[in-house]
């Protein structure tokens, strides 16, 4: 079968060799052979350019497009060393392969030097056979010749060099085989010609498997590349678009272009769970009346490369939805149409208009604690930036933090005010790319030389410091509080001075550090979204007069609160109540640090305990559970189950349950040798209980309504919880720092009172980190006994033979 087709693509081969030699021989192309016999004389310059006007119009004949063409002066050129023709080969073979790879028509160049007169006349008739379609005028055979060694294939494909021809005529010659047919772009959805408002579209381009494979499919990952477009159809300017993507299914972004996620981490950045994004470098969509339908101007397309689990394979994973969460429009559901979800979101008519300032950048972001880097001062090899730290979250907190981020650009840095970096290496600056450069530096004085510092804020004492102080909202020893404790307290700033190396020197070249993290002692765990630029920070002149001066350039940082994992916490919970003697510890391993115990069972439930086993460590309590279990006959595991390992513990304490109302006591215990001043704690209820908050006694408390929480912080002069302490005797077990109070409740919203349900918090927090709960409530006494149909058969029965007995007797 094989052979067969093999003669017959030859049979046809030799067909078209034929038809093409006869046409040439016998058709218009005679007298272009003619003419192509002089083409070694040299001609006026106009005559000349008048023939290559012929040529390219030729061209554009034949091949649809327009094509160049240029004439080289055979008079004009002088003779060529061997070196020289084979630069000019190198040349035309290079010129070639870019013009294929723009999927142009070939450029069909040829050198302008030979000694050999028949050599060249050879070459010229093999050319003018094979070209001369592409020069159809008087002079086309010349061309003809001269493109024939560039494009000697008899299917137009294979393309070879050509030995140099003096006075070649140099023009364009496009194989047909070589010509990519761009199909015409499809047209518009219909919903975009009928869209008056934004319209959004996410469209999935590819999908394959990625290393390694599994055999379970909801766990195999996926390569994909998307992309999303956001295009302004109505009639008023979209400032600083923002598009939501729900994704679903445990995606994480690798790379995007066009945007930037605005609540994620930086690249790679998991976004399971849906992200914003935000234009960058186009912040802004303006209208079609402005830019007179000009798309480039009205539409942004954001490409997006990543990964995704499960599905398996041919499955076409699409997001939940996508939709513009700008304020004033509103977004029905989006639909979907095989690898491509649309929606039209149009403006909201029942939206008030807001007078939204003009901007150059994205506006700032909102987020539970965001972070400024403002450029202040910029010169050629450096620049001074300020970094301010601001908690907007009514339970975040931060002690004791630690900033770091990543530079990009071979960075360091020179001094601080405000804060200080943990190491000072200048090893790193002296044997890298700063070394180089900076040779008669001195880098001991540098304080920072590593890619990732670490940055931590400076003691209260040297808040007056000339040298490294007397900056506003420093020096607190690393604390930013809640805005609810003191809002003056709630943001920290400090100054650097920052070196560049080459190519960075000079005043514009300014790039931020990236991949932000920050952290405190026992703190929310933050998750920071990359720096996004926007416009630069005001300040108050520094003269006194009432004008405003503007930073270099700014850049603005979003990190959002996310939920501890599992044995991540930094503090935990207990449960007790008055009608249940065991009180219920804390998790196992609650905080972690169970990696490679033998000694005791890291997966085993805690067991219940006597309430006063909560006032010693975890270490003195073994032969109190061993007794307690003895006495109570509860089950003793073999392996004791290990501790929860928290620096910090709270007990919840049911006190008491009355008609009208009830009351529960809190206790805070401290595990560190450290105290904590300024502490708080929040307790988050069920909608009744928290209506139902009545006054709590020993600590300042406060309600937060969206958040259905009971804010509790010490009163002033109270406001420490001190460390733990040695006990009062040699050989006593260790004694935590204790800080207690009772509240009280109400029953006027809470109908049907349960008292397993009600009177316990859903989430507890301490200094904003949220703490392990246990798994369950103490139960009371009618839910301890099970009840069965058994059990319940039998008294029955017993209760009818005792009546019977009794009626037995009196008749």
């Amino acid at each position: 079968m094989e052979v067969a087709k093999r003669k017959a693509a030859s049979t046809y081969t030799t067909l078209l060799l034929i038809f093409l030699f006869l046409f040439l021989s016998f058709g218009p192309s005679q007298g272009q052979n003619a003419a192509g016999a002089n083409a070694g004389k040299t001609k006026p310059a106009a005559l000349a350019d008048e023939e290559t006007n012929l040529d390219n119009t030729a061209a554009e004949a034949k091949i649809g497009k327009p094509a160049k063409a240029a004439v080289v002066g055979a008079a004009d050129k002088p003779a060529a060393t061997e070196d020289g023709e084979a630069d000019i080969d190198d040349k035309a073979a290079a010129d070639i392969a870019a013009a294929k790879a723009n999927n142009n028509p070939t450029t069909a160049l040829v050198a302008v030097e030979d000694d050999k007169p028949a050599a060249a006349g050879k070459a010229g008739a093999a050319a003018g056979k094979a070209a001369a379609e592409a020069a159809d005028d008087a002079d086309g055979a010349a061309a003809g010749k001269a493109a024939a060694a560039a494009t000697d294939d008899a299917d137009g494909v294979a393309v070879k060099k050509a030995k140099p021809v003096k006075g070649a005529v140099v023009t364009t010659a496009a194989p047909a085989t070589d010509v990519e047919v761009i199909p015409a772009p499809p047209p518009p959805p219909a919903e975009l010609q009928v869209c008056n408002g934004v319209f959004l579209t996410y469209t999935l381009i590819s999908r394959e498997k990625e290393y390694p494979f599994v055999k379970n499919k909801s766990n195999q990952a996926y390569a994909f590349t998307s992309q999303a477009t956001i295009t302004n159809v109505g009639d008023e300017e979209v400032k600083g678009w923002r598009m939501y993507i729900g994704f679903q299914h445990r995606e994480i972004l690798v790379s995007m272009d066009g945007a930037v996620p605005i609540d994620a981490e930086d690249f790679p950045a998991a976004v399971g769970n849906g992200t914003t994004i935000a234009g960058n470098p186009m912040v802004d969509l303006k209208t079609a009346i402005l830019t007179a339908n000009d798309f480039t101007q009205m539409s942004v397309r954001v490409g997006m490369k990543g990964s995704q689990f499960g599905l398996g394979d041919g499955a076409t994973p699409m997001p939940k939805t996508i939709k513009l969460i700008n304020s004033g429009f509103k977004c029905p559901a989006s639909s979907r149409r095989g690898s491509t979800m649309i929606v039209c979101c149009r403006k909201d008519p029942k939206a008030k208009a807001l007078a939204l300032k003009k901007t150059k950048y994205p506006s700032r972001g909102k987020g539970d604690l965001t972070i400024s880097y403002d450029v202040l001062q910029a010169y050629q090899t450096s620049y001074y930036a300020e970094v301010t730290i601001q908690n907007n979250h009514p339970l975040g907190r931060l002690d004791h933090w630690n900033l770091t981020w990543e530079w990009q650009r071979g960075e360091f840095i020179y001094s601080m005010k405000g804060a200080f970096a943990r190491v000072k290496d200048p090893s790193e600056c002296l044997y890298g790319p700063a070394g180089q450069y900076y040779r008669d530096f001195d880098f001991t004085q540098v304080a920072n030389c590593e890619k990732r510092p670490i940055i931590s804020d400076l003691p209260s004492e040297r808040k007056d410091d000339e040298k490294v102080g007397k900056l506003p909202w420093c020096c607190r020893n690393g604390t930013v509080l809640s805005p609810v404790m003191d809002r003056n307290q709630a943001r920290s700033m400090f100054q650097l001075q920052v070196f560049k190396i080459p190519p960075d020197n000079n005043r514009t070249a300014l790039t931020p550090p990236m991949k932000w993290k920050i952290d405190g002692v026992i703190n929310p765990h933050y998750k920071c979204g990359p720096p996004v630029r926007v416009d630069p920070a005001e300040y108050p002149d520094p003269s006194g007069l009432q004008a405003i001066h503007t930073a270099v350039a700014s850049w603005h940082i979003v990190c959002n609160m996310t939920k501890p994992q599992p044995q991540k916490t930094r503090c935990c919970v207990s449960f007790s109540a008055f009608y249940n003697e065991s009180a219920i510890p804390c998790n196992t391993c609650a905080c972690g640090g169970c990696d490679g115990y033998q000694q005791c069972n890291a997966k085993a439930p805690p067991m219940l305990i006597p309430p006063d086993a909560l006032l010693v460590p975890f270490v003195n309590r073994t032969a109190k559970m061993k007794a307690w279990a003895k006495m109570k006959h509860f089950k003793i595991p073999k392996r004791m189950p290990c501790g929860d390992n928290c620096p910090v513990s709270i007990n919840w304490h049911v006190n008491s349950d009355y008609k009208t109302g009830w009351t529960a006591r809190i206790t805070l215990f401290n595990w560190e040798r450290y105290a904590f001043d300024d502490w708080f704690t929040a307790l988050q209820f069920h909608n009744n209980s928290f209506r139902d908050f009545d006054e709590v006694y020993s600590f300042n408390g406060t309600r937060i309504p969206g958040l259905r929480t009971v804010f509790l912080q010490g009163f002033k002069g109270l406001n420490y919880l001190v460390g733990l302490t040695n006990g009062s005797r040699i050989g006593d077990p260790h004694v935590p720092g204790k800080q207690q109070s009772v509240l009280s409740f109400k029953k006027k919203h809470a109908k049907k009172f349960n008292i397993r349900r009600d009177a316990f918090p859903t989430k507890v927090y301490f200094n904003g980190e949220e703490c392990a709960l246990p798994p369950t409530t103490p139960s009371n006494g009618s839910s301890r006994i099970k009840s069965s149909p058994i059990s319940f058969l039998a008294v029955t029965i017993i209760a009818f033979l005792s009546f019977f007995a009794m009626t037995e007797r009196l008749f």
